[in-house]
């Protein structure tokens, strides 16, 4: 069960480092696609927070950006692997900041084939995000391994 164990957070991992390697090997001075296809989206996202909170919003680099979600990928899926919950908190992370943001299927009317694509992304990472919180309560539930108490030989005279 070991075995089967691990080539299943390998390849649920893997989703991540296959995500955060490409986005490494494209990101350039600015941030690469990456970058240019979140940058609106994240903008619209702070203006609705600036308008709905009263709040002015810091302006950020989407590169910066860029390489904190690269970050949280790839530390988060290289952790996970080998059944850290701190890589699976990161992966969480990265998923509760990223999927609201880049899949804003609310901002599409239902009749649009844009929100029905973003809905099943959205959807899709969900689920990913179920699957680590199962992960993270499986691990937590099961009982660390006791050592085995001595017990006191009794003297034969």
């Amino acid at each position: 069960m070991g075995f089967v164990s691990f080539a299943g957070r390998v390849l649920f991992a893997s989703v991540f480092l296959l995500s955060a390697y490409q986005e490494f090997n494209e990101f350039g001075v600015d941030g690469g696609p990456a970058a240019k296809a979140l940058g609106p989206k994240f903008n619209l996202l702070m203006k609705h927070v600036s308008t709905h909170l009263g709040v002015v919003v810091p302006h950020v680099e989407m590169k910066h950006v860029v390489s904190a979600t690269i970050f949280l990928k790839g530390l988060g899926g290289l952790l996970f692997i080998f059944s850290s919950s701190f890589g699976a908190y990161l992966l969480l992370l990265y998923l509760a900041f990223i999927t609201p943001v880049v899949y804003d299927f609310y901002n599409y009317d239902m009749e649009r084939p844009e929100f029905v694509q973003l809905f099943v992304k959205f959807a899709q990472n969900l689920a990913l995000f179920g699957a680590l919180l199962f992960f993270l309560g499986m691990k937590n539930s099961i009982p660390k391994r006791q050592p085995k108490k001595k017990v006191p030989k009794s003297k034969t005279n």
